[in-house]
């Protein structure tokens, strides 16, 4: 016999990072951005998205195309799935600003980021964190990615910011376990996967779910392997994510934006190509998707 977890997920468990579907001379197609929204709701069954994140190209969109953007994904699903906006900056007062704006376009929760490049201390980013969640009523979830940021937000730290009432869970992709485990162990905080390979692992350990990339194509099944592992069917869960694993880590054999957009236009869904510095996927890039794919029992269209 088994019995459910019972567990806090303040954004549910399956929650993809979407990417900005732009026009062909790379304008934001805010049409697609909702029809993409949508089908990442309906038909793949996703909880929450984020918009405004790195697969989202937010390092070349404006900050008004920022809050466009989130305007657009509320309009389109905010009736049945939280949209939140990742506002994270290596500013605090321009990472302010972005949160205020994500705030009046009616975003449900901020995911914030490392601040990145300037490397600041464990003091720094506390004081970070703290402001952004003193500037906003909005719910949370740190981003935790010293792969990209440079700096990791060490457990102490993430002690201490879990009692803020509006930090409220972390999107981990640090890959230590061990740290992850200790931060479970003292706070409340909810933990989503950062890294689409690792959440079984890290449900394991107390995650919630994940913030996905991979899931703009596995999202059912993916849900299904965390629903599998809540309900005490380890065996399940870990069938799905042996099944999952070639797109779990096949969208990242180049930057995954790049390889998510090329799967999505095979599928006739919104997309469009990637900005500079971005380079568009090769065809030979296109066909290991296509492979990738195929190994998970998905197909994608020639």
């Amino acid at each position: 016999m088994t019995q459910e977890l019972s567990v806090a997920r303040p954004f549910g468990e399956l929650i993809t990072a979407m990417v900005s579907p732009f026009t062909a001379d790379g304008a934001l197609d805010l049409d697609g951005v909702q029809r993409l929204a949508t089908h990442l709701v309906d038909e793949q069954g996703n909880d929450a998205l984020v918009i405004n994140g790195t697969a989202g190209e937010s390092p070349t969109t404006t900050d008004a195309e920022k809050e466009a953007l989130v305007r657009a994904v509320v309009e389109a699903v905010g009736d049945r799935a939280k949209v939140l906006a990742g506002v994270g900056t290596n500013d605090t007062r321009h990472t302010i600003e972005l949160a205020l704006g994500a705030e009046k376009a009616g975003a449900h929760g901020l995911l914030v980021v490392t601040p990145y490049y300037n490397k600041p201390p464990q003091a720094g980013l506390l004081r970070h964190f703290t402001a952004v969640a003193e500037a906003t009523g909005l719910p949370i979830l740190l981003y935790d990615i010293p792969h990209r940021s440079g700096v990791p937000i060490e457990t102490e730290t993430l002690v201490r910011l879990a009692a803020h009432p509006r930090i409220v869970g972390v999107k981990d992709a640090k890959g230590d376990l061990t740290a992850t485990s200790w931060v479970l162990a003292r706070s409340d905080l909810a933990y989503y996967s950062g890294d689409d390979a690792t959440t079984l692992p890290a449900l394991s350990v107390g995650a919630v779910g994940i913030v996905g990339t991979s899931t703009h194509f596995t999202g059912p099944q993916t849900k299904q392997m965390i629903q599998a592992y809540a309900r005490g069917d380890v065996a399940g869960a870990l069938a799905l994510h042996r099944r999952l694993m070639p797109l779990f880590t096949g969208v990242f054999r180049t930057q995954g934006t790049i390889l998510v957009k090329a799967g999505l236009a095979l599928r006739g869904l919104p997309a469009g190509p990637v900005r500079s510095p971005l380079v568009d996927a090769t065809a030979d890039q296109v066909a290991q998707l296509r492979a990738d794919a195929a190994a998970c029992g998905l197909e994608f269209p020639a």
